[in-house]
């Protein structure tokens, strides 16, 4: 995974994000995979609703190129 430095995350669209306040970027295919497994373990920490993961989860797989999933 390429490393994210804070001046190329600011630069980044909303819209490479999964979540608003620029949380769970999935810009690229190694972040897209990086934010499910983080969302998957805050999710089961309960520090992330079901319907936040559900979220996360979409936005990551269309980055991932998966369909219906």
């Amino acid at each position: 995974m390429s490393k994210l430095t804070t001046r190329s995350r600011k630069a980044l669209p909303k819209s490479a994000f999964a979540l608003p306040g620029d949380k769970y970027p999935v810009e690229d295919k190694p972040h897209a995979a990086n934010a499910k497994a983080r969302a998957s373990q805050q999710y089961k920490a309960g520090h992330l609703t079901a319907a936040d993961k559900a979220k996360v989860d979409a936005k990551a797989d269309a980055a991932l190129g998966k369909k219906g999933k």
